[in-house]
Order: structure tokens, then C-alpha cells, then sequence
């Protein structure tokens, strides 16, 4: 989002006040801008997602699997669109989102809705917006939204993100220094020059709708209300933190910097909120069979997850059947994860089509 150079340069000017940070912010919501790029999604970047969230169905990984499943090439996990996601809105915190340090922005909520599963072959262009922005108790709470499509102009996904954020704190010179020396380099600049030229009109369609397929689902005659989901439980260490940030682009020092991760007052490094909801996502598709029967998925994140320099953290999943309706096949799944006895979901429901 922010490189280093920028922060230090920021250091030597007088900051915004909190107010003006807001007042700017504010006058964003509605903003929008295509990404000039689009994002093609490659057979081994779907399968390096999958091994990053511990997802083992055959649909990320096996061809000749996938199509008996329904499918005519490998498709993405549930929340492989983290990956897409942080490349769409660097423009937005680089050049009108401001006052803030990126990895001082703390994710609260993400909504994820499906118009069809990401499979490999598409090449992906992104509608970015800012959505809405409010301050509760001197925080600053925005959504910024997402609306994805394939290059046949059909709707992918449309997303929400919910990001908390504390503008005008002062940032240790000291501190500087240290993310000077922990940030990625690289004399590289990100994109390929414009290959998306911006639809007309596009912007004020209204949001697309759900159309959702079971795909190879199980039958939905199979499940009653309140039924139990078995227990799984998921492995972090340190290295499962790296591995996820280069998968997903994301360069948060709050992942894998001690340092950082105390000044952000974090009590140590923490797992990335969408890696958790991967494993969340791992879960319930193991269940469920087919990950592209889900149209709707649906976390509050409320505490992180803490992995330690030595040993590892453990995230226990659980669940149940919320809700079905007969008339549609559809239903809902709730879901509970846990650290060491401490929820790190507020809410976490996915609604499926099943067979």
C-alpha cells in the first residue's frame, strides 16, 4: 500500500490533523476506478493458495477430478480473491485513501459473495470503491468494495472488506528505522501498463445477483437443522505466515516482525485475517464437497491469531447446520474458531447450495 520511502518523507511534513484525515476520507465514499491491469489466475497459483490454506479438495489440484465434479479446469479456493485483492486496492491507499500507515489498518469484516467460481484461465478485472467511511470512538471504520469480472464481461465476485484505522498517530523515528530495514525491496514497480480500458456506465449498474449452482455438492436431503460439523483443527507456525504473505502479496510486517507486530500493539506476530478465513473456508468445503456450491461467505474478525517465534499456534474449527429451505436447496452453515479456548470470529456463516 505505502512504501517505506513514503513514510519516512511523510515523517518530515506536518500530519494531518485526525479531523482533516476524516474530512478528506469521508468525501471518498463512493469514489470508484477500474484497476488498469487484470489478473490472470494460473493453474499453479490456485494450487500454491490451496496449500497456503491447508485445502486438500481434489478441485484445486486434480484436472480429471475436477471435471467429474462439474468443472472444466481447477478452481480457486473460497478465499483465493485475498490474492486479487490487495493488488486492487494498492491504488487506493497509495494515491487517495490517507493518514494512515498500512500496517496500522486493521481488517474487522469481510463479505465474500460468488457469481461463479475463480477457475484457472480467467483473467480478472476489478472494480474498486470506497464504499463507506464513519468514526466510532476516535477509530476510523471504512468498507471498501470490490466488483469482479471475467474477461467475457460476466460477474466473479463481489467482495466487502471492513477496515479499521487510527489516523495522526505519531510513528517512533525509531520505528521508521526498523521498517526501513524489514519491508520488502525491490526495485521492481508492480503492473504490466493498461491492458483494461474502463466500461461506461459500468459503475452505476446495480450490484450483479447470485445465481448459485451446487456443482457436486451433497445433497441437501442428507442435512437437518442443528447438525453438528466435525471438529478440525488447523496448524500455524511462522512459516505458514510467510509462505501465506508471499502467496497473497501481502508485505504487513505485522506477520512476521516482532517488532512491528508490539508497536502496532499486537502482543505478538499475528496470522493474517484472510489466511484464518481460508482455513475457515478449507473447512467448511471439506464438508460441504464442492467449495463452488457456496455463494455467500461471511467473516467478523474480533481477535487475531497469535503464532509464536517457537512452537506454533492451533486454531480449532467447528459448526452447524444454521438454516435450510427446502424451496431453494439452500442453506446456511455457522462456524466457531478458536485459539487456545478465545474466539477469533465474531460471525462467520457461509450459505451453500447444496444437491
Amino acid at each position: 500500500m505505502t512504501d517505506i520511502q513514503t513514510q519516512v518523507d511523510d515523517a518530515d511534513q506536518s500530519p494531518l490533523s485526525a479531523d482533516e484525515i476524516a474530512a478528506h476520507n469521508s468525501a471518498l465514499v463512493g469514489f470508484h476506478y477500474t484497476v488498469d491491469d487484470y489478473y490472470e489466475v494460473g493453474r499453479e497459483e490456485v494450487r500454491k493458495h490451496a496449500f497456503a490454506v491447508q485445502d486438500d479438495n481434489p478441485v484445486h489440484w486434480n484436472e480429471a477430478t475436477a471435471k467429474e465434479m462439474g468443472h472444466d479446469t481447477l478452481i480457486a479456493a473460497p478465499t483465493f480473491v485475498s490474492v486479487l485483492g490487495l493488488v486492487a486496492q494498492r491504488k487506493l491507499f497509495q494515491e487517495h485513501i490517507t493518514g494512515y500507515e498500512f500496517w496500522q489498518i486493521m481488517q474487522s469484516d469481510q463479505r465474500l459473495q460468488y457469481h461463479q467460481p475463480i477457475k484457472v484461465g480467467d483473467q480478472l478485472v476489478c472494480d474498486v470503491s470506497l464504499d463507506s467511511f464513519r468514526q466510532v470512538a476516535g477509530t476510523d471504520v471504512m468498507v471498501t468494495k470490490n466488483v469482479i469480472w471475467n474477461q467475457y464481461d460476466e460477474p466473479v465476485m463481489t467482495t466487502w472488506t471492513g477496515l479499521v484505522a487510527r489516523a495522526s498517530v505519531q510513528v517512533d523515528p525509531e520505528l521508521l528505522d526498523v521498517l526501513d530495514h524489514v519491508m520488502i525491496k525491490s526495485i521492481v514497480e508492480p503492473g504490466g501498463g493498461r491492458t483494461v480500458e474502463r466500461p461506461e456506465g459500468r459503475y452505476d449498474l446495480p450490484d450483479p445477483q447470485v445465481d448459485p449452482k451446487p456443482y457436486s455438492a451433497i445433497s441437501f436431503d442428507d442435512l437437518t437443522v442443528g447438525q453438528q460439523l466435525p471438529t478440525r483443527v488447523f496448524t500455524l507456525t511462522r512459516g505458514n505466515l510467510v509462505n501465506y504473505a508471499g502467496v497473497a502479496y501481502d508485505p504487513n510486517p505485522i506477520h512476521f516482525s516482532d517488532t512491528v507486530a508490539r508497536a502496532a500493539g499486537l502482543d505478538d506476530v499475528v496470522a493474517q485475517g484472510m489466511q484464518t478465513m481460508g482455513l475457515g473456508g478449507s473447512y467448511i468445503g471439506g464438508f460441504v464437497g464442492d467449495p463452488a456450491a457456496f455463494y455467500e461467505y461471511n467473516v467478523r474478525f474480533t481477535s487475531p491469531v497469535y503464532v509464536p517465534a517457537a512452537g506454533f499456534a492451533e486454531v480449532e474449527f467447528t459448526g452447524k447446520i444454521k438454516s435450510l429451505d427446502p424451496e431453494t436447496r439452500r442453506g446456511q452453515i455457522a462456524i466457531v474458531a478458536k485459539q487456545d479456548g478465545r474466539k477469533i470470529f465474531g460471525r462467520a456463516t457461509a450459505n451453500v447450495q447444496f444437491n
